[in-house]
Parts: C-alpha cells; structure tokens; sequence
C-alpha cells in the first residue's frame, strides 16, 4: 500500500522502530539508520522483529562525510523518524530546519515520552510513567489492585507507534498535495490521553467515574478477569443484556435472583465473590469449551504460544518465520497478497547498496 514511500529511521529504541517496521509492513521502504560501530542494545536480538522488511546502512552522525551521506539519504525521503530527547537531533546538526533545506516536504517524524516542548521535555522517562501521569494507567486493574497494564502496549505502542505512524501518514498525504513537510511531534503522554476519549464518552453519561470499581467496566462482575483452578484465566465482558442473558445461561444461573440486577452497582463486589469461587471450581479449558462458540462474550486468557495454536489462528495472525514468533501485520487490505514474513537486516547489510543508489542519484 505504500509502495513508493521511502522513510528514514534513526536508530532507537520502542516504539520509533516500531513505527517504522508498521509502514515497512505496509510496503514502505524503510532504511534503517544505525549506529557505525555500534552493538545491539542488551537484551535484544540480533535480528529483531522490529526491522523486518528494512533496509539498514551503518553511519557515524558525529562524522562530516557521514552526516553529508545521511543528508543525501534525507533529500530521498518523504519521511524521517527520530526518538531522541529532543535537541539531540540540532545538535547533530540535522534537526527539522536543515533536513527540509534539503528536502522542503520533509515529513519530520519525533517520537518521545513528554513531547518536544513541555515541563517535562528534557526529563527521562518510560512507558508506565508517561501512562502515569496522562491518566492512562487509573483504570488498569480490578478494584482495590495496583495498577497494572500490559508492558509497552498502552504506552510505547498504543500511546506512542500508532500515534506516530498515523501523523506520518497524514502529513505525508499532505506533503505529497502541497510539496511542504512538516514536523510530527507524537509524545505517548498525548496518545495514551487521546486514547481514553472512549473512556470519557462514557463520562458524559455518569457511567465513568474516577472511584474505581464503580464503573461501566472496570468493576462489574461481568467485566473482569477470572482464575480458574488450574492456574489459567478466563475473560468475562457481557456488557449487553443479550449477552449478560447467555452468559448467565451457559454458567447455570439464569433463575439466580441475585444476578438479574446487571447494572446495580451496590451488588457488583458480592457477585463478583460468587463468580470467584465458580470460576476456580474448573480448570480454564473447561469454561473455555463451555464458552466456545457463543455470544456471552467469555473468552480464555492465552498467552502468545497459545495463540498461535488456537483455532482463531486460520487467519495466520501469528507466524513463527526466521526463529522467530511474531504477528503478521494488520489491517489486511483485499489487493494484496498473503504476507509472508521478511527478513530482518544485520546492521549494515545494505549500507554499500545505498550508498551506490544515492551516488548513482547524484551523477
């Protein structure tokens, strides 16, 4: 789908590379800048997930023959990605003002945790701080639990990727209609905010509140997450009476008077100790077998080997390819083809290849 679009990535870490490696999923050819010299950051793979379908050149950004490369490579492109602190870039000498001098409809893409410009700008920071502090975290547990969410994904990926793949998106539309770039500036703070206005509608109705537990569905006893007896976890969100109907058929307690009361708050807490004690008399596999097939809307908790395994997998949503247990790409688009998993470069394995490209550019 983005065929013809050319990015340039500067190596990092999270959700810059990320980013990228969604629009090399989507067909854009993304060239991984990395560091000349450097070595695989600690705990990741030498081939990583993150960079397949890329390309990768090795470049040294504090040499002058280099930076002069890695101009030319800008003055290709319609899209730079960066996840530095910011000022970093100007004082490598290639912040927004000199990359779009060589290239004016430069889409400048900058991923950060607190945003270019804010108290907090200059300061480190990770993925649960910046969901912190934007209110993102408030609702991520059962009531009376510490706040806990899935690692990376609401922050680095939800607040962070996706925010700035899509404003890359949209600028370069922009870009390509008027001929002038721009900068992105997506900061996971902003993202992983604008990603509770879901939340939030509900507000505007009374049902989403900042008293946890007392909430459309972070407190009901048919929104939440069960231990079953063997150790494993099933998933309960019967949100409609339809489903909350079956839910309670299938689980034998569709003439309980206690539980024809779905939205009565005051009897969430007592329902939820019922649901408790059902749930962890059977192993997970059981009520998932019960389940299967229905709309009650209650589904196994799987970890990703699980995944991979479950019926659900006909789409090949998850592929093992080069040793590697990976998603394949989403959304799916009805012109293209089946995707099969590209592999990942070792640094520098096409550093001479575009070198030869932008020289034979410049001749």
């Amino acid at each position: 789908m983005l065929n013809g679009i050319r990015i340039v990535e500067v190596e990092g870490l999270g959700p810059g590379p990320f980013a990228a490696m969604l629009l090399a999923d989507l067909g854009a050819d993304v060239i991984c800048v990395h560091r000349k010299g450097g070595t695989v950051t600690p705990g990741m793979p030498e081939h990583s997930i993150l960079d397949r379908g890329k390309r990768s050149i090795e470049l040294d950004l504090k040499n002058s023959a280099d930076i002069e490369t890695f101009k030319s490579l800008v003055a290709t492109a319609d899209g730079l990605i960066e996840g530095f602190r910011p000022g970093v870039m100007e004082k490598l000498g290639l912040g927004p003002d000199i990359c779009q001098t060589a290239n004016p409809a430069l889409v400048f893409g900058r991923m950060t945790g607190w945003g270019q410009n804010s108290a907090l700008s200059h300061t480190a920071g990770h993925d649960l701080n910046y969901i912190s502090l934007s209110g993102a975290l408030w609702y991520g547990s059962a009531p009376g639990d510490v706040p806990l969410t899935p690692a990376t994904l609401v922050g680095d990926i939800g607040g962070g990727a996706m925010y700035l793949a899509v404003g890359m998106l949209a600028a370069i539309l922009k870009a390509k209609a008027t001929g002038e770039g721009c900068v992105v500036d997506a900061a996971i703070y902003d993202g992983s905010a604008h990603m509770m206005n879901l939340l939030l509608t509900m507000r505007q109705t009374g049902n989403f509140g900042v008293t946890r537990g007392q909430n459309l569905l972070d407190g009901p006893h048919w929104s939440r997450t069960y231990r079953c007896c063997d150790g494993g976890f099933i998933s309960v969100q019967c949100l409609e009476p339809k489903f909350y109907a079956q839910f309670l058929h299938l689980m034998g307690l569709a003439n309980d008077a206690d539980f024809q009361h779905q939205f009565d708050r005051s009897i969430w807490p007592t329902l939820c100790d019922r649901l408790i004690g059902m749930f962890a008399s059977q192993p997970r596999d059981h009520w998932a077998e019960l389940f299967d097939g229905s709309d009650a809307c209650v589904a196994p908790v799987l970890n990703p080997e699980e995944a991979m395994a479950h019926p659900m997998n006909s789409r090949a949503t998850w592929v093992e390819a080069q040793g590697a247990l990976q998603a394949a790409p989403a959304p799916r688009f009805s012109s293209q083809p089946d995707w099969v998993a590209p592999a990942s470069p070792t640094r520098g394995q096409h550093t001479d290849e575009i070198i030869a490209e932008l020289d034979q550019r410049n001749s």
